[in-house]
């Protein structure tokens, strides 16, 4: 294997819930349960036809498709990622579908710098509590836009409000787990408590923060997102050592119960949104 190959797969093997099938899939299904909100997001923003839009740390480019719908044949998207492997799926969509207005970067978000182009609006969802230095990546999005563009972030601010109800201790050492280990790989989950401060100091001004939370329960729609992320990352954890083997059973039990629940409700980890718009 030549060096860089080497370095691709251990970049790939850093992603905190890995680049696998089975996680592209996941991350459809997530988008899917999410895409809504996301769009009533860039609506609110101003994303529009014709322009140039920013999508940070953007996976296997479920929102980057969507929002070259929006921004048209005029339009521009720059779609970043890490992963050459969530790239490749993009890619195949773009050549699928006859795309010709997204461009790629493969970038290591916490040194990428974004090309020169006065974006209008930047996106990024679930990406600053994964990167090492959050804040300096959002310093490199301002330097990005143009004058009056937008950022808009999904990002969580209190990730153990996940909960299940009734309570479930065994489903509360899976959430208590997944944060430990996703702090350990260096990233902050409850990362969006800090986002509208540091727009601030950068020079944006701040048009809207609200709080996206909400008790499902298996009749919603959003009910598959939870589940879905509950058995890929249970997985996942125990590979990677995060979990004690000797506990999976027990835990993968608690999972399956309630995911396959039909009077069970959750209560899901606190998101924030934030509009904000660069001075």
């Amino acid at each position: 294997m030549d060096s860089r190959r080497f370095d691709m797969a251990l970049r790939e093997r850093d992603y905190v819930l890995g680049t696998h099938d089975d996680e592209v899939e996941r991350l459809g299904v997530q988008h899917s349960v999410w895409r809504p909100r996301a769009h009533d997001a860039w609506q609110r923003a101003g994303f529009n036809v014709g322009q140039t839009i920013l999508d940070v740390g953007c996976g296997p480019g479920y929102a980057t498709l969507d929002i070259a719908d929006v921004v048209g044949p005029a339009g521009r998207v720059i779609a970043v990622d890490r992963s050459r492997r969530f790239l490749d799926v993009l890619a195949a969509q773009c050549d699928a579908r006859g795309i010709t207005t997204i461009t790629l970067l493969e970038s290591d978000l916490d040194e990428a710098v974004f090309p020169a182009t006065a974006a209008d609006g930047a996106w990024c969802r679930w990406v600053l509590a994964f990167v090492m230095r959050p804040r300096d990546l959002l310093e490199r999005i301002a330097q990005g836009l143009k004058p009056g563009g937008v950022f808009v972030s999904h990002e969580y601010f209190d990730y153990a409000l996940w909960r299940s109800l009734p309570h479930s201790p065994l489903f509360e050492e899976f959430v208590t787990a997944t944060i430990a280990n996703w702090r350990r790989s260096g990233g902050e989950p409850d990362i969006g408590l800090e986002v509208p401060r540091w727009l601030e100091e950068l020079g944006f001004e701040i048009e809207s923060v609200r709080p996206l939370v909400y008790v499902i329960s298996p009749r919603d729609y959003m009910w598959q997102w939870p589940t879905s992320f509950m058995q890929v990352g249970l997985k996942r954890l125990v590979d990677l050592g995060a979990i004690d083997a000797a506990r999976a059973p027990a835990l993968e039990r608690a999972m399956g119960e309630i995911a396959n629940s039909t009077d069970m409700r959750m209560i899901t980890p606190g998101l924030l949104e934030v509009i904000a718009r660069k001075r």
